[in-house]
């Protein structure tokens, strides 16, 4: 299993996963799961990943790959020099309304749909296999980022393809193992909060799902994206040991106890038996 967040701001966005895999309790290992994509000066993408971990590496290789062909035929066009007596060699067939890659996206929307229908097609091609081993190849990928001229945003994209974004009403979006870390950000957590602040929430929530589920696990990656500047100003990467872990793990236990040492005593106590 795994645990992503992504934090929607009005001064940009916050991203944070962990990186454990689970293939059973004899097979634990570590991935990446926060890949970063700036196909073009104008444009930035962060895509996180969740589910059969097959599938999302198929995804990602598939992007990657669209990304390459597409920069080879730019290529491939430049170095074909018209004929000096003749017309410029018309384009391929289809080229104009070919579907939108992250690279020729104009809007991010476009792009949540194309790795969708990528989802899909990977699930679609292993499912016959898949499911006479009992397994499922669902993955769910969470997206942000920005292209020029457009504001940033966050999209969610489910197994099926769909996908739904975030908005100033529901500023963060989680994939996987959401529920233990879900209460901090519901009670705390606004669009207004700074950069820093939303990072600091997001890993507050990745240590109490490390502390309820033990698929969930560090490496803990984090990044931050400012709006309108098209890059990446921080990432990091911390291990479970590092002392912004263990120093935010205390802090917010004393915040809880103190707390619970505040609340309203019952009527009764004050009459104790």
């Amino acid at each position: 299993m795994t645990y992503c967040v992504a934090f929607l701001l009005e001064k940009g966005l916050v991203f944070a996963s962990d990186s454990r895999t689970n293939a059973g309790v004899d097979y634990i290992s570590s991935y990446s799961k926060l890949h970063v994509f700036q196909p073009a000066e104008d444009r930035l993408f962060v895509i996180m990943a969740a589910g059969n971990l097959g599938t999302t590496q198929a995804v990602l290789n598939r992007i990657r790959r669209d990304i390459d062909r597409h920069h080879e035929a730019a290529t491939e066009r430049a170095d074909r020099k018209p004929a000096a007596d003749g017309p410029p060699a018309a384009a391929a067939p289809g080229a104009a309304s070919a579907a939108p890659t992250l690279l020729t996206a104009r809007y991010l929307f476009e792009a949540a749909d194309y790795i969708g229908k990528l989802s899909v097609d990977v699930q679609r091609q292993f499912s016959t296999s898949l499911r006479e081993a009992g397994a499922t190849g669902e993955a769910s990928f969470i997206l942000g980022g920005q292209i020029a001229g457009e504001k940033h945003g966050l999209y969610l994209i489910y197994p099926q393809g769909n996908a739904v974004m975030a908005t100033a009403e529901t500023p963060f979006l989680q994939i996987g193992e959401s529920k233990y870390g879900k209460p901090p950000l519901d009670y705390i957590g606004h669009s207004r909060l700074s950069l820093e602040d939303a990072a600091r929430l997001c890993l507050v929530s990745q240590i109490i799902t490390r502390r309820a589920n033990l698929t969930v696990g560090p490496p803990f990656e984090i990044a931050l994206v400012p709006a309108n500047e098209l890059r990446v100003s921080r990432r990091v990467k911390l291990e479970k040991e590092c002392d912004e872990v263990n120093r935010s793990m205390e802090v917010w236990t004393r915040t809880m106890q103190e707390g619970l040492q505040r609340l309203p005593r019952f009527a009764w106590e004050q009459d104790p038996l």
